[in-house]
């Protein structure tokens, strides 16, 4: 034999371990995870009902990338158009069998538990050996998410349907029962502090929009409901439009032919995309002096015009010398009138007023440089703005800080599961 073939052992050895990089220290010896197929964790459990005309039911669906079940509502029998639904029971996998290629599976939850769904769905329960809330989280790997396009069938990707029998016969690795259910119990805590931290998110931005409901005026009136005590008899507010306290320009876009006035750019140039409701200081996109675009100094506040209706109202404080597209407004203040911080809070607070404007009788959505110029704005004196301004950025920066902390809970349990799971190269060995 050549010094230089492999003997059988040595081709073992070199084989990777059918384990995971990370594990829990009572199964890091003497255990590895087994190839077995879906059929042999999970089995089909459909459960037929017959609908009464004048009894209620609650519908259910699943949200696509894993998002799990929602109530679809309550309806009588009779108003049920799909004859044909399934009792689910807490605890259940359930797949859509026309929106798995994006992902749309997941447990029925304990209150939701006697809903009904329809044959697009599939129910399946855990057989033997199998932990549902393990299966669950393990259903969320890159390498399952690819055998659902894998299993199903069709050309255009919104009506493929999903093959259950050919998932079923799909192998991969799963490891004893007991290392399933440490793993799960692991990932459940920390689903539990990330949900923990987004109620917080929630509050804190609920908290925001009622004081701003209370510190600024409501429609009609000019003064707020809610004033620092050092304001209480300061006066009425000043109604104005925002022509009045801004010389108000758009921008415009460089001819994107001319890689000269792209190529190489150091000056800042704003789209729509770049407007984050707060202080702006970068942007994806950079111009060339050449192109000669009108550039605004730091404190100009924007307003964006167009550009999809998710975008429209969207505003942005320049904190960097900028340029801007045309779908942009750009007001530039008189600093002894309005503040750009106070302004651009008034604004953020108005964003449905936007989209009314943008919606009312037109064909596209959007507002104009003349909407722009009539909107309305109520100001206190310089110094009541900028107490304003202060407690509302105060909040901002709490809100920043709880979301970079979901954010890092969320970026934590996916680095997680890449460590609890073997990696795609061991499973296709």
């Amino acid at each position: 034999m050549s010094p230089k073939t492999p003997t059988i052992a040595a081709k073992e050895a070199a084989k990777p371990a059918l384990v995971p990089k990370l594990r829990f220290p009572e199964f890091e010896v003497g255990s590895v995870w087994e190839r077995r197929k879906i059929g042999d964790m999970l089995t089909e459990t459909p459960r037929p009902i017959d609908l009464e005309d004048e009894t209620d039911y609650c519908l259910v669906t699943v949200k696509r990338r894993y998002g799990g079940l929602v109530s679809r509502g309550v309806l009588k029998g009779k108003e049920i158009k799909v004859s044909s639904q399934f009792l689910v029971k807490a605890g259940d996998f359930v797949v859509s069998k026309r929106q798995i290629v994006h992902e749309a599976c997941g447990l029925v939850p304990h209150d939701l538990e006697g809903c009904v769904v329809s044959n697009e769905y599939s129910v399946l329960t855990a057989k033997t050996g199998c932990n549902i809330d393990f299966f669950n989280r393990f259903a969320q790997q890159p390498c399952v998410s690819a055998s659902f396009l894998e299993c199903s069938v069709g050309i255009v990707i919104e009506k493929m349907l999903f093959k259950l029998p050919l998932w079923l016969r799909r192998e991969f690795l799963f490891p004893a029962i007991a290392e399933q259910k440490k793993i799960a119990d692991c990932l459940s805590s920390l689903d539990e502090l990330i949900a923990a931290q987004a109620r917080k998110v929630d509050a804190l931005k609920t908290h925001k929009k009622g004081l701003m409901q209370q510190l600024f005026p409501r429609e009609g009136e000019t003064q707020p409901r809610l004033r620092f005590p050092e304001f209480q008899n300061a006066g009425e507010w000043s109604r104005k439009t925002l022509e009045e306290i801004a010389d108000i320009k758009s921008g415009s876009t460089p001819l994107r032919t001319n890689d000269d006035f792209f190529v190489g750019g150091t000056i800042p140039w704003v789209k729509t995309t770049d407007l984050n409701n707060s202080h702006i200081i970068a942007t994806e996109e950079k111009i060339t002096p050449i192109a000669k675009a009108r550039i605004n100094p730091v404190g100009s506040v924007l307003v964006a015009m167009y550009g999809g209706f998710n975008q429209i109202g969207r505003t942005g404080c320049l904190s960097v010398p900028a340029a801007t597209n045309q779908a942009i407004s750009v007001l530039r203040l008189d600093p002894k009138i309005a503040l750009p911080i106070y302004v651009l809070a008034w604004l953020n607070a108005k964003v449905e007023d936007w989209k009314r404007i943008a919606s009312s009788s037109r064909k596209d959505p959007n507002i104009t440089g003349s909407d722009v110029a009539k909107f309305p704005i109520t100001l206190p004196e310089v110094r009541e703005q900028q107490c304003i301004a202060n407690c509302l950025t105060s909040l901002d920066d709490l809100i920043t800080t709880a979301t970079q902390e979901l954010d890092t809970l969320k970026t934590h349990k996916k680095g997680l599961m890449q460590q609890l799971f073997p990696s795609v190269e061991d499973v296709e060995a």
